[in-house]
């Protein structure tokens, strides 16, 4: 009686379609007609980036984007393309204060990660992806952090959160060109006790991996500590 009345005075409603949600579905933020239409991320996979791999490039395993370029992590990988319901729940998870989204978000991972066996058994250590200070000011959290903390809990793995710092503030990078983006990052982070890093593996995590500049400059700043290898997982791609 009391969830009713509840749900009556304060109904839930979808982060994605803003339908009202009952509670008798057992449905929290998403609507189930809304998480089916999530798109998926298929293989075959590119073995840079992550991104569905078409039938014109299955032989050189490689996207046409990622022959074009060097990036510094191993490799990348998202469950899900950045386009409908995902780019709208995680736009409500970074910019509208939803972190209680994190957990649903980060489900969408973990699966990905039992289903493809992802190799999280080698890994060390999770990093999350850091803000600048004044971007963490605003948003007051780091969303790389809460899906983080969810994945590290679900392998128990070390979640390494102060180990990579980002000293520089950067512009936003939607706002800037592919080539504009590598450069708007370069040297923007720094390692905080490098000799915590040496030797080890380990997974870098964010939310979205667009041209992957900035996941590469972080990549590079952990190898110079002395990082074997560093992969990459982000939600979406």
């Amino acid at each position: 009686m009391l969830r009713s009345l509840r749900d009556i005075i304060y109904p839930k409603t979808c982060l994605s379609c803003k339908t009202k949600i009952s509670a008798t579905t057992g449905e929290e933020l998403i609507c189930r007609k809304c998480y089916s239409e999530i798109k998926r991320n298929l293989p075959p996979f590119c073995s840079s980036c992550g991104r569905h791999l078409e039938k014109n490039n299955l032989n050189k395993n490689i996207c046409p984007a990622c022959i074009k370029k060097r990036l510094n992590f191993d490799r990348a990988f998202s469950p899900c393309v950045y386009d409908g319901v995902i780019k709208k729940l995680i736009h409500e998870f970074k910019y509208k204060g939803k972190d209680n989204l994190g957990a649903a978000l980060s489900k969408i991972m973990i699966d990905f990660i039992k289903e493809y066996n992802l190799p999280i058994s080698y890994l060390d250590f999770i990093i999350p992806m850091p803000l600048h200070k004044t971007r963490l000011r605003e948003r007051e959290f780091n969303q790389a952090e809460i899906l983080g903390i969810h994945i590290a809990k679900e392998f128990k793995k070390d979640l390494v959160s102060g180990a990579l710092m980002r000293h520089r503030q950067t512009k936003t990078q939607t706002e800037l060109k592919n080539n504009e983006r590598f450069l708007n990052v370069a040297d923007s982070f720094s390692i905080t006790n490098p000799a915590n890093l040496k030797g080890k593996n380990l997974l870098l995590i964010d939310d979205v991996l667009t041209t992957g500049a900035t996941s590469s400059e972080a990549a590079l700043t952990l190898k110079k500590a002395g990082a074997h290898a560093v992969f990459v997982l982000t939600l979406a791609n």
